[in-house]
């Protein structure tokens, strides 16, 4: 077993140390405003992902949103973002970020966006531009993610050829309806014994960004582990609720969103409000949630940890020990967290120490949960690949 835990470490780390994972974000924003409440006084704090996310807590009006991520790359493509809102007009910027394609993207790029990019961001989009400039592979086919999204969408076309169905399920106009093309066209077909083949190995799940850790989660606390848990995770998606608007799915399945189902930063009054100068609200730090904290000159009121307490929960407990040390000493009275979990509890945090008010504490009892909200809001969550969603306060 150790060994294949080492491998499966390698793996992740490989994957996650040399590209760009996340094209998109996997985190449904409209949650996350009803959760965390901005307020024009609050300082955000949100790990980077693909930068969609940070964009739109912005136009929610908080002070300022800072984006945080380890892998310079989500940086660079949040970055590349900010640019482009400032320099493009929104036309030009949804064929970039919303087809995915922008034909001419290295000129646009080198005339007009660059300038303005941090020098690793540069380095790194001075390589990989072309990726918005081909005809037969969108952006949302890039990265790590896309490239398993590729593969997806090249196995419902081309293997089990559902794509006609697919494309009514998108445009279904009632959740009877999807119900009725999932059933009768999808299911069976798409859960073949190939996809849960690959739904179950290590590689799938790095592509993914999903660690060994979260995967042990799942299979250890979700009946039928986790090809069972990722199928009904599918089916709530395209037969229990709306996928009108649901951009998470669209994106991955047609490799584009459409103007009428995008990320809020991608609609045109969004983009003008942005480009009027609330994109000056947002900055990008190469660092851990740790490393940026300590270094951080001021408190941060929200905080959006995202999944990756899982990762940490394993291998690396000290370094979550240090992460939470970090997040009290900085936290604004009042401050409220939000954060997700593949598994179904996240009993680790009733394990972490800090040291508070003289005293090493469990940062359990300092916490104060909403549970009845987490409950109302997890079921309405459109990307539903999440086990569980937390919304915590810290108390004195």
């Amino acid at each position: 077993m150790a060994i294949f835990d080492w491998v499966s470490r390698r793996v992740f780390q490989s994957v996650h140390g040399n590209n760009l994972v996340y094209n998109t974000c996997w985190e449904d924003p409209r949650l996350d405003r009803v959760a965390l409440d901005f307020g024009p006084e609050d300082n955000v704090m949100v790990i980077t992902s693909a930068g969609c996310n940070a964009l739109d807590y912005s136009l929610a009006g908080p002070n300022h949103v800072h984006a945080v991520d380890m892998n310079p790359r989500q940086n660079a493509l949040l970055d590349l973002k900010k640019s482009a809102i400032r320099n493009l007009e929104f036309d030009d910027f949804f064929k970039m970020f919303g087809d995915g394609r922008l034909p001419g993207a290295k000129a646009v790029y080198t005339d007009k966006l660059r300038g303005e990019l941090p020098t690793w961001s540069q380095d790194f989009w001075d390589k990989k531009i072309k990726w918005f400039d081909n005809p037969k592979k969108t952006f949302y086919f890039r990265g790590t993610s896309g490239a398993f999204a590729r593969m997806v969408k090249a196995y419902t076309d081309k293997v089990i050829r559902v794509r006609p169905h697919i494309n009514a399920l998108l445009d279904a106009k009632s959740i009877e309806e999807q119900r009725d093309i999932y059933e009768k066209h999808l299911k069976d077909k798409f859960w073949s014994s190939l996809m849960k083949f690959a739904m179950n190995r290590d590689t799938t799940m790095s592509m993914l960004g999903v660690p060994k850790a979260q995967r042990r989660q799942i299979e250890t606390q979700y009946p039928g582990g986790l090809v069972k848990f990722i199928q009904d995770c599918v089916e709530s998606v395209f037969a229990e609720l709306p996928i009108q608007d649901n951009y998470f799915w669209r994106v991955y399945l047609n490799g584009q969103y459409t103007r009428e189902c995008c990320p809020e930063y991608l609609k045109e009054e969004n983009f003008q409000q942005l480009k009027n100068g609330i994109v000056d609200r947002v900055s990008t730090h190469t660092d851990s949630v740790q490393g940026f904290l300590e270094k951080h000159d001021g408190q941060i009121s929200r905080f959006i940890l995202l999944d990756h307490m899982d990762w940490l929960s394993d291998q690396f407990f000290p370094l979550l020990e240090s992460e939470w040390q970090a997040i009290i000493d900085k936290a604004a009275p009042g401050a409220r967290l939000i954060w997700r979990s593949g598994g179904l509890r996240t009993d680790f945090i009733e394990h972490v120490k800090v040291k508070h008010n003289g005293e090493i504490q469990n940062v359990s009892p300092m916490l104060s949960y909403r549970p009845e909200l987490s409950t109302e809001l997890h079921e309405k969550d459109r990307v539903h690949t999440y086990g569980s969603f937390y919304i915590a306060e810290l108390g004195a």
